[in-house]
């Protein structure tokens, strides 16, 4: 068992992977709200932790249970936000152009991501975004281990072909992948 006095540790270790997950799951707007409700249950419900699963874990699928139970309430799922998920580049590092046209990759993935079902997004944020192994994914989500490769697997495809749809992929001078959107007809 965890002991209570933990509490305040356990907080600060997970509140900001947490809040990220919750941005991500159910937009910006709701993130911290919810983040909040998150360590409120987590609070109550430590000293009767039991530990058959990880901590992780445990709080992921409070986290996850909690964003599905606000979106029921709302009748919606909202569309993550369009904050970045990772950090710029220095930019002292990288031209302007460069810079722009990162920003640019990372809001297009971001709206792809958005319009996949909410089962497919959530294992694909849990997994490349918060790289979490398909173990506690499972887990977290309280689903077989092979349905969440399933739906990894269903969820990078369908990504993967919506991207080609709307991306015109190329390389770059220093030879990185890089994409532009196609204009819409």
């Amino acid at each position: 068992m965890v002991q209570a006095a933990n509490f305040d540790e356990i907080h600060a270790e997970f509140r900001g992977r947490i809040h990220r997950y919750l941005r991500h799951l159910a937009g910006e707007s709701e993130a911290d709200d919810l983040t909040q409700a998150v360590f409120l249950k987590v609070s109550a419900a430590l000293p009767g932790f039991r530990g058959e699963s990880s901590l992780s874990t445990w709080i992921y699928r409070i986290a996850t249970n909690v964003a599905r139970d606000h979106a029921r309430s709302q009748g919606r799922w909202q569309s993550v936000d369009t904050e970045a998920h990772g950090e710029l580049p220095d930019p002292a590092l990288e031209t302007a152009d460069r810079a722009y046209i990162r920003e640019e990759m990372r809001a297009c993935v971001r709206e792809q991501v958005d319009q996949l079902p909410e089962q497919y997004r959530a294992v694909l944020l849990l997994s490349d975004f918060e790289d979490l192994p398909n173990a506690q994914i499972s887990e977290v989500l309280v689903l077989s281990l092979d349905t969440v490769k399933i739906r990894l697997h269903r969820a990078r495809a369908r990504l993967r072909a919506i991207l080609e749809c709307k991306c015109t992929f190329y390389r770059d001078d220093e030879n990185e992948v890089m994409c532009d959107r196609k204009l819409e007809r």
